[in-house]
């Protein structure tokens, strides 16, 4: 896989609601564990009704990667012995969740593509922030999106915007990158 690295447009970081723009250690794995788990329940949910097989295909992938990141997350939080709660959905994501139940068929699957999109550049600017300004050693090194030696590089924004783009347009962006 091509790796490149990530830049978060400032815009994108200021439009997150505040719960996302975290600098405590446990704020930042509440908000990392919220922005995995709704990313992992909505592509359980249309992973239940999707015809799709790229739709398909790139929502067993989210599971994969969200599991993933938050399973690095927990380890380098205990590394430095920070204890957050369980992983727990915010309002907006509830919202969201009940929008993908309360659709179907294609209209499902546009809907989670749409946001998808949303979600992955939100969880880009919570681990690029606590990556720049996190005060947990351990958790700064270990923020998903960065590309070194102890982390899982989850994948940059633009081959996960390709991804996104492609399960729209039936196509397979693993093949080009």
């Amino acid at each position: 896989m091509n790796l490149r690295f990530l830049l978060v447009p400032a815009a994108a970081i200021a439009a997150l609601p505040a719960a996302a723009q975290t600098s405590s250690p446990v704020d930042y794995v509440a908000s990392a564990g919220a922005a995995d788990l709704f990313e992992r329940q909505s592509s359980q949910l249309v992973l239940q009704t999707t015809r799709d097989p790229k739709v398909r295909s790139f929502a067993q992938m989210m599971i994969s990667d969200h599991g993933k990141s938050t399973a690095e997350v927990k380890a380098a939080a205990a590394k430095d012995g920070v204890t957050a709660p369980p992983p727990k959905l915010m309002p907006d994501q509830e919202q969201q969740i009940a929008a993908l139940r309360s659709a179907s068929g294609a209209a499902r699957d546009a809907a989670y593509i749409r946001q998808q999109k949303v979600a992955h550049d939100q969880a880009l600017a919570i681990h690029s922030g606590y990556s720049r300004s996190g005060t947990s050693p351990a958790l700064q090194v270990s923020c998903p999106l960065l590309s070194g030696p102890s982390t899982v590089l989850v994948w940059t924004m633009k081959e996960k915007q390709n991804a996104i783009e492609e399960a729209q347009a039936g196509g397979d962006h693993r093949q080009t990158a």
